[in-house]
């Protein structure tokens, strides 16, 4: 009989590998939707601990960090930057496509 895994909590476990992490949130930008973005970000913060835990290594005040990652939250680029390295990550800008 096979086990059922239960797929958040497996989900979770991988990203606390950084670069299991840094694909995930890559792959959520490019389906260009925000709340996809925000839960992949929420998602990224349970794996490191948790949202008080990752408030605490991004420098940020954890209700704040509650209500920017929530469905309707609109992080500004520093709050996003803190995230990010709060997480061991950093943001890379790369081109859509190389030229000939």
């Amino acid at each position: 009989m096979i086990t059922m895994t239960d797929y958040q909590k497996d989900l979770i476990e991988s990203l606390k590998d950084p670069a299991e992490a840094a694909a995930y949130l890559n792959a959520a930008l490019e389906e260009g939707d925000r709340e996809v973005f925000l839960l992949a970000l929420r998602n990224v913060a349970e794996a490191n601990g948790g949202m008080a835990k990752m408030a605490e290594k991004a420098h940020l005040n954890r209700e704040s960090l509650y209500r920017t990652l929530s469905r309707r939250g609109n992080p500004e680029i520093r709050t996003l930057l803190s995230l990010l390295h709060g997480a061991g990550l950093r943001l890379n800008i790369t081109p859509q496509q190389a030229k000939p």
